[in-house]
């Protein structure tokens, strides 16, 4: 699985390296850094919400900011990992 995270010029000021950091302090957390990964990309053409674009697997971004990070990752990344483990 793949997070990508803005860190466009407007992600930047809204705190997309905030947002990275938490992800991947969850990705420890729940011992998954062989299975999800956090990549930089540039605009995803969502700008303008409150957050930064975040999209997984190539998903429709959605709008995330540090205050939310961790439950955008519990509420979204967690089930996706979890369906994919039960495919496997």
């Amino acid at each position: 699985m793949t997070i990508r995270v803005c860190v466009g010029t407007s992600c930047h000021l809204k705190g997309s390296y905030n947002v990275i950091a938490v992800f991947q302090q969850l990705i420890e957390k729940y011992k998954l850094y062989d299975k999800v990964k956090v990549k930089a990309a540039f605009c995803m053409g969502k700008c303008g919400g409150e957050g930064v674009c975040v999209s997984i697997d190539r998903g429709q971004p959605q709008s995330v900011t540090g205050s939310t990070a961790k439950a955008f990752f519990e509420d979204n990344v967690l089930p996706e990992f979890h369906k994919k483990k039960a495919n496997s």
